[in-house]
């Protein structure tokens, strides 16, 4: 079953409407489980987090801050997840540092090790975000029961279905799923656009309600309302956006160098424990809001207005990249664009501290958009989440522009991805 078109008397392309309806049921479902798959896996990190970092710590007279429990808990968590990834079936999954956020789906025997793995990631504070491994855990899933019961569909639009859901779910939104779409949705050209995107956006819209019926998952700081001189404006958010961007790109040239020097250590055990000690040690010097995924942390960085300064908040930025490298390149199991979120408002406060003329609501999205631009190479997505991070109407042209800006820095850039070794010898042969 598929919207493959047909010819009508007149010649046009007729899509098969009756297709399309008998299939939604089919999307409906997938978004459901797609977003249940991460609001389990979520909760149980989160549940994970406030036994260890909260109830755990208070027992032994520590909090989140204290030096040594950040250096005792990053440390023990990449020994765990370097056990998982050493002897779990399948090794939880592929070395994430050297996929896109969209891959090939895993073989189910490795869901159970990925999604230990991705648990204890998370709730150990490591600076990494949920989206690759549940993109992977879902896909993995999806098409493997996808095909059995309905192998007419085809794994590509099992695979693309769960993708769409379980963007869905991950930003409460289909918007995200759309634009992402939109961008890199091939098919029969000869089909209109949103008969293609029909099918994935019910899974996205699906994800998204049930997502939503569960958290109050919402991107926004929180940041007031604020006006805006025009053309000044606009030039600023330009700015801005090239030297987040431009700082994406220099992170992005290390990321390759760094996974393969990480890498000389074989033993994921060791290397990941050594990594978790590194982390540890950045977590104690740039403190709690540094450490986990980002986006609650991000929430908290409007409290650190007027008590922090500049410098303070580049600080952040600074570990939190450098932790994000880090975690990355050593193979835990995490996504990088939560994380590039808090690099992205930390940076945009820091600018608006210096120059409080800058509007600080243009400052952050035009950070965010230059940064997650870099980390993602998808426009539309890093325009949506830096709207979703200041969802102010009148910021939609000065980010736009921003947006176009930080494309034209990244556009010949390396990706924040290393690469494998079939790559490497191939760019040595060539």
């Amino acid at each position: 079953m598929s919207e493959t078109p047909e010819p009508s008397t007149e010649g046009s392309v007729r899509v098969p409407v009756g297709r399309l309806l008998a299939l939604t049921p089919v999307a409906l479902a997938v978004g459901a489980v797609c977003a249940l798959g991460l609001w389990g896996i979520s909760a149980l990190a989160e549940f994970l987090q406030r036994l260890i970092w909260d109830d755990l710590a208070s027992t032994v007279g520590a909090t989140a801050d204290t030096w040594w429990w950040t250096l005792t808990i990053l440390t023990a968590t990449g020994l765990l997840v370097g056990l998982v990834i050493r002897y779990a079936p399948g090794h939880a999954g592929e070395d994430p540092a050297t996929v896109e956020l969209v891959s090939r789906p895993l073989p189910p025997s490795a869901v159970p090790g990925l999604t230990v793995a991705t648990v204890l990631t998370l709730a150990g504070g490591v600076s990494l975000g949920p989206e690759n491994p549940i993109m992977a855990i879902n896909a993995a899933l999806i098409v493997a029961i996808g095909v059995r019961v309905l192998p007419a569909l085809g794994g590509e639009r099992w695979l693309g279905l769960s993708t769409a859901a379980t963007i869905g779910a991950l930003f409460g939104t289909p918007v995200a799923a759309a634009l992402m779409l939109s961008e890199v949705n091939a098919g029969d050209s000869r089909i209109p656009l949103w008969n293609r995107l029909y099918l994935p956006l019910v899974a996205a819209a699906t994800g998204s309600f049930v997502m939503l019926r569960f958290t109050d998952l919402s991107l926004s700081i929180g940041l007031p309302d604020d006006s805006f001189d025009g053309l000044r404006d606009v030039l600023v958010a330009i700015g801005v956006a090239v030297v987040a961007a431009a700082l994406g790109v220099v992170a992005a040239f290390v990321f390759d160098p760094l996974h393969r020097l990480m890498h000389r250590i074989a033993n994921p055990v060791l290397l990941l424990t050594l990594a978790g000690l590194a982390l540890g040690a950045l977590g104690a010097l740039g403190g709690e809001i540094t450490l986990f995924k980002g986006l609650d942390q991000a929430k908290e960085l409007p409290g650190e207005l007027g008590s922090t300064t500049a410098l303070g908040f580049f600080v952040m930025a600074g570990i939190k990249l450098l932790a994000l490298l880090i975690a990355a390149a050593a193979g835990f199991r995490g996504g990088r664009i939560f994380p590039a979120v808090f690099i992205g408002v930390a940076l945009g406060f820091g600018i608006h501290t210096i120059w409080t003329s800058i509007p600080l609501v243009d400052a952050v999205a035009a950070a965010t958009v230059g940064i997650v631009v870099a980390a993602t190479r998808n426009g539309w997505v890093s325009l949506f989440i830096a709207l979703a991070v200041v969802p102010q109407w009148n910021l939609v042209v000065p980010v736009l522009f921003a947006t176009l800006a930080a494309w034209l820095v990244v556009a010949n850039a390396p990706e924040l991805r290393a690469r494998t070794d079939e790559e490497r010898a191939r760019s040595a042969a060539g």
